[in-house]
Formats: structure tokens, C-alpha cells, sequence
């Protein structure tokens, strides 16, 4: 069964689509990317919707007012190509992509890639930096360690002896990037890199790129739980759902709106702990991994959602806050001017919090509704 991570729901009729944090399960190929299906019945005038599966996942592209020369055909191929191009430089499941080659590699020396892997390895880089380790993308053994990776066979929760062995051999501070010419490099030869909470961010970004040099002005783009839009859907501006965290990780409770959020020449991406999990013993066990202890994140914040020009950035410091917690995670964005929206859990069910930023971009005159408890 493929990993999925993040879905969202479209409604063509509505304008909207549904968010959720990223899902369990695994992945062939690598990115986890998803996307839930249109709810059915013929496209509304004015717009084109492109559907497919890549990666194990599925994605979806909506034109707005598509350009008359726009070729539907050749448009799906293209968007197919670019996605499993990405997927053979940055997956983890594929072992002949470039990153896969980079991971097996015993050496010290400097490793040759594409120039868009040491792209997006540097914004790696400098989110972890700035988040002051929270995001690390070093931790692919912990992630492995922990069942979350390309080998799902997690039978008990590792031992603290074999957490402290594993944490021995991550750090972001022991990858070395760099651009001309494009190259990583490990100083620890275990290094182990996954970019599950980055690539699917840049996959959008690159989709946005590909229209936009087609001459499309109004799009929806997602894949894997991450969105892009720039203009507008043909009746509305594109809007939105941020899902309210289902009760107990899925013990209880159906899929519901918390927060509808409109979204114009902006990405958004999700992060939560809520539908990639294990439970043994009755303890929740999340596929976030915090760096700093090599263990699954535990604390109230069920999910993060950040809005950002570039959805590769937003992907990665979704995941930042999300490790960091409601309170330092709350504290990086407001300091750094993040755009950032916390769903934590309460004593009588879930509250939302948002950073001045996120407050400021949603609050123009015709907003959508505000949270619903």
C-alpha cells in the first residue's frame, strides 16, 4: 500500500478544497505526494482540470480561463515528465534516483548531483539553520528507524540504545551543499538524507513554473497535501479548507472543515501528526521525527499550515513548527514574519492560533469564515 501524505479534496462546484496533514502508509517511489479525486461530475465552464497518478500518490492541476492554444494533452504528458524527473533525484524509495546513490555512498568527497537537488538541499539547509535544527533532513535513519521510510518493518518501538546509536549519525551541520559545481557532500559517512518534507513543495513550485511558461495566469496546483494558486477559479477567488484534526489520531470523529482560507499568487502546505501514526500500548507514535531527542514529536500541536510565496519553503517550515510546538513554534514565526496556522489540542477539543502574518494575509474584506471550534 503506497504512503500518502496529505490529501486534499477538490470541489470544482465550490472552489475549495479540503487540506489534511500528511497520511500513513508507504511509498514505492518515494515523494509522498497525493491528491483525493474531484467529487465527480463535468467541469464548470471556465475551467480545466488535470488529474494523474505519480509516485505512488496522485496530483491535480486546475486552469482557470485556460489559454485558446492550451494543448490538454501535451499539458498532462508535461506535467507527468516533470514529476518523475523530480522523483528520480529526490526520492528515498527509488534506489537508482540521485539522492538514493548519495545516501549509499561510503565517501567523504564531494557528490555530483543535479543542480536542482543542491537547490533544494540548500533551502534545506537554511530552514534548519533558522529553526535552529528543528527541521533536518539528515534524519532519514531515525525516520527509517522509527518505520516511516522506504522499509516499513517496525515490529516495537526502537530502544533507547538504538535511538542514541542512530542520533550519532544524523545532523544537518555534517551535509555540506554547494552550487557550482553542484555537489553534497558528508562529513559522517552514515549520513542519511530525506527530503519527503521539501521535494513536494519544490514539485509544486516547479508545476507553477511549467504553467506560467504556457501563459496560464489562474491555477491550483497540489501534490502530496501542498498547494500553489495564483490568480483566481472562474466564479471565486480559489479557496481552501485546513480539515480539523480527527479526534484521537482516528480513533474517532469524520473529516470536517476547521478553517476555509482564500488563496491568491500564494502556496500553502500542511503539516500534522494526526494520519501518519503508529500506536503500541495505547501511546501515539507521529512520523514527525524531533531531531533533538530522535523521537516521534509529543506535544499538544495537531497540525501547522504556513503560507509562503514559495511552497517548497512553506513545506519545510510547516514541518519546523510542527517539531518545535505550540509555543516555540508560535514564537519562530511571529519572530520571523512566518505565516503560520496552529491547531493545537485542548481540554475541550481544539483551539487555533496564528502567527500576525497569517492573520494579516487571510483577513482582507470577503474573507471566508473564521475557525470553527
Amino acid at each position: 500500500m503506497p504512503l500518502r501524505s496529505g490529501s486534499v479534496r477538490p470541489d470544482a462546484g465550490a472552489g475549495w478544497m479540503t487540506v489534511t496533514a500528511r497520511w500513513a502508509g508507504r511509498l514505492q517511489l518515494g515523494l509522498a505526494l497525493l491528491l483525493l479525486g474531484a467529487c465527480g461530475g463535468p467541469e464548470p465552464p471556465g475551467l480545466l482540470e488535470l488529474k494523474g497518478r505519480t509516485m505512488g500518490t496522485s496530483y491535480s492541476v486546475q486552469v482557470a480561463r485556460p489559454p485558446s492554444d492550451l494543448d490538454r494533452a501535451a499539458l498532462q504528458q508535461s506535467i507527468a515528465e516533470e514529476l518523475a524527473r523530480i522523483n528520480a533525484r529526490m526520492s528515498t524509495y527509488d534506489p537508482d534516483s540521485w539522492l538514493s546513490r548519495f545516501n549509499q555512498s561510503d565517501s567523504t568527497d564531494w557528490f555530483a548531483v543535479p543542480p536542482e537537488l543542491a537547490r533544494v538541499v540548500a533551502e534545506a539547509q537554511r530552514i534548519s539553520h533558522l529553526s535552529g535544527g528543528a527541521f533536518d533532513v539528515s534524519v532519514g535513519r531515525l525516520v527509517n528507524l522509527w518505520g516511516f521510510g522506504p522499509e516499513f518493518h517496525l515490529d516495537r518501538t526502537p530502544t533507547p540504545e538504538a535511538i542514541a546509536e542512530t542520533l550519532a549519525v544524523t545532523g544537518y551541520h555534517s551535509l555540506k551543499v554547494r552550487a557550482d559545481p553542484p555537489a553534497l557532500r558528508k562529513t559522517q559517512t552514515e549520513l542519511y538524507v530525506d527530503l519527503s518534507a521539501i521535494a513536494k513543495g519544490y514539485a509544486v513550485d516547479r508545476l507553477a513554473e511549467l504553467l506560467a511558461a504556457r501563459g496560464v495566469t489562474d491555477y491550483l496546483v497540489e501534490v502530496g497535501g501542498e498547494l500553489r494558486a495564483a490568480g483566481r477559479h472562474p466564479q471565486r477567488p480559489w479557496r481552501v479548507a485546513i480539515e480539523r484534526p480527527a479526534n484521537e489520531r482516528l480513533k474517532s470523529g469524520g473529516r470536517a472543515v476547521f478553517r476555509v482560507v482564500p488563496l491568491r499568487d500564494v502556496a500553502m502546505a500542511t503539516s500534522g501528526d494526526y494520519r501518519n501514526f503508529f500506536e503500541q500500548d495505547g501511546v501515539f507514535y507521529s512520523h514527525t521525527i524531533d531531531p533533538a531527542s530522535g523521537r516521534p514529536v509529543d506535544h499538544r500541536l495537531a497540525s501547522v499550515s504556513v503560507l509562503d510565496e514559495s511552497c517548497m519553503r512553506a513545506d519545510a517550515l510547516a514541518t519546523a513548527l510542527l517539531v518545535l510546538g505550540p509555543e516555540r513554534g508560535l514564537a519562530l514565526a511571529k519572530e520571523q514574519g512566518i505565516a503560520a496556522f496552529f491547531i493545537e489540542r485542548s481540554e475541550s477539543g481544539y483551539q487555533a492560533r496564528m502567527s500576525p502574518a497569517f492573520e494579516q494575509l487571510t483577513a482582507a474584506p470577503g474573507a471566508p469564515n473564521p475557525s470553527v471550534p
